[in-house]
């Protein structure tokens, strides 16, 4: 028996994660769920799940859990709140796989210390590698850690590596690694009509159900920019061989090049319980609840360049991976701010890209061998953007 903790457990990948549990009980068990600020959503999955511990961001919300489980006779599960409780449960001795699925650089301290404290780290939080790429490595290395990668990209790459070593390794054959995006829901729209775009428009994606901030990131493909930074540290594939490739069907997840000429996809379903599944039993398979692919049904596949005019967030993450050091924070901390100011409406669509290329100009970028001095810049650039916005 694995007991598992999830952080994020209310957001899709974490609402996901428990469904893949919930099918095989006699394999896992649920040891601590986390969530910012959806008591209910908590609370309704810790009465079917009963986990040792459950946190909250605050203690106002925590203490609302508590009482809800107490009138409920849920008496097993301690509940805790705060920063340091997030990477108590996810460096707990009695926990075995961690998965790190909180949004956005706040999902960093903790999966960095599921990383140090050995656990399989199931990694669906792109910010512990693009703020902290080598110090998150060089933690699961000194630890002996197990990583496995959940974004469906990155998870596809993995299986399609070789299976002696996961990574981008030329005396292996690999040449390159290629990694799919569906385009969004602005793939063919006028570029000169996006100035105009809503949030609405914008978290609609045609393909996966995501949290509205991922599926903004989508849309500019800022998500896919964050996944190029991620595959440099998970597979040491340098910037100019991570290729993005444009495919609407979102059914070739990724692809690895090799040196004979074969290219080795990964294919399926776009539904994130392949990926979790995958995670949770390697090397072994279990069931993921995921309907097999039809290709039949699906009946074409179509591919296209990615496009920088139409989508600038993802030269950015290019220009910010070979920039080095902090750039990568910057960036993402940027993206976070600009992001949040588009949902409430305080800026435009296309503002989104011209504050993050104003903040990579201008907050200044050091060398990122510190978590100090990784999170220093992650508030500079936050300040900095703010400011603009204002």
């Amino acid at each position: 028996m694995q007991n598992v903790t999830i952080l994020g457990s209310t957001g899709s990948i974490g609402v996901s994660t428990l469904d893949v549990i919930g099918r095989h009980t006699e394999k896992y068990a649920v040891f601590a769920l986390t969530a910012h600020q959806q008591v209910e959503k908590l609370f309704e999955q810790c009465v079917q799940f009963k986990p040792k511990f459950a946190v909250l961001g605050k203690a106002e919300a925590a203490n609302q859990l508590k009482q809800k489980l107490d009138a409920a006779g849920v008496s097993g599960t301690a509940v805790l709140y705060g920063e340091l409780a997030l990477s108590e449960v996810a460096s707990d001795p009695e926990c075995h796989i961690v998965m790190a699925a909180i949004v956005g650089a706040a999902g960093l301290k903790p999966t960095l210390a599921a990383a140090r404290a050995g656990k399989k780290v199931l990694l669906a939080n792109k910010e512990a590698l693009v703020m902290s790429g080598q110090i998150f490595m060089d933690a699961i290395a000194a630890s002996g850690a197990a990583l496995l990668p959940i974004d469906s990209e990155h998870n596809a790459v993995f299986q399609c590596l070789p299976a002696e070593k996961r990574a981008y390794d030329t005396n292996l054959g690999v040449t390159k690694v290629l990694l799919t995006a569906s385009g969004g829901p602005f793939l063919k729209r006028d570029v000169s009509t996006l100035d105009a775009v809503t949030p609405e428009e914008a978290v609609a994606h045609p393909n996966w159900v995501m949290g509205r901030k991922i599926s903004v990131d989508s849309a500019t493909m800022m998500n896919k920019g964050l996944e190029v930074i991620e595959a440099h540290w998970l597979f040491g594939a340098p910037a100019d061989q991570i290729e993005v490739v444009i495919h609407p069907q979102s059914v070739i997840h990724s692809m690895v090049s090799y040196s004979d000429g074969s290219v080795l996809a990964q294919l399926g379903n776009p539904d994130m319980r392949t990926p979790i599944a995958y995670g949770l039993a390697y090397p072994e398979r279990i069931a993921s609840g995921v309907a097999p692919l039809d290709l039949v049904k699906v009946g074409q596949l179509q591919f296209y360049d990615a496009d920088f005019v139409r989508f600038p967030c993802l030269d950015l993450a290019y220009t910010a991976l070979r920039t080095g050091g902090t750039a990568p924070a910057i960036l993402n901390a940027a993206n976070e701010v600009a992001v949040e100011a588009f949902l409430q409406r305080k800026i435009g669509f296309r503002d989104i890209d011209k504050l993050i290329a104003h903040a990579l100009d201008s907050v200044e970028s050091g060398a990122a061998d510190t978590l100090d001095g990784i999170l220093d810049a992650d508030r500079r650039a936050r300040e900095f953007t703010v400011s603009r916005i204002s």
